[in-house]
């Protein structure tokens, strides 16, 4: 029998401030960057096709997501305003990326910094207009 996994109850795009909000039924709710979003794709072009194989995303502050496509009942497809629209987020890998933010962001900023990489924190606007 397969395990069931937390469903999404609202998907919300805050395109002001770049983020993309979550509730799923368990009660968990997410706010997502669409920066982490795109560096975190789960499309082949940026996790390879093994460990080892990922691709290091440089100057992606300012992306956006453009549109979300609901893919039957178990994931959506993110349309990032830079072209990249491949890999589908399941709710299952999006709970996942929710769940572990906070490491996987530091994560991002170390290779970054490794890589010599400087990031510069992009303007938000008010996200009560989103």
């Amino acid at each position: 029998m397969a395990t069931q996994h937390p469903q999404p109850t609202e998907i919300k795009l805050r395109r002001n401030s770049r983020l993309l909000e979550l509730c799923f039924d368990d009660g968990a709710h997410f706010t997502l960057p669409c920066e982490f979003l795109r560096v975190y794709s789960p499309s082949a072009e940026v996790r390879g096709h093994g460990p080892g194989q990922e691709i290091l995303l440089i100057g992606k502050e300012t992306v956006n997501i453009k549109d979300i496509e609901p893919v039957g009942n178990y994931a959506v497809k993110l349309r990032f305003d830079d072209g990249h629209d491949t890999g589908l987020y399941s709710w299952e890998y999006l709970y996942k990326l929710g769940q572990e933010q906070t490491p996987l962001w530091q994560e991002y900023l170390d290779r970054l910094q490794q890589a010599g990489y400087q990031r510069r924190e992009p303007e938000t606007k008010d996200s009560s207009t989103d």
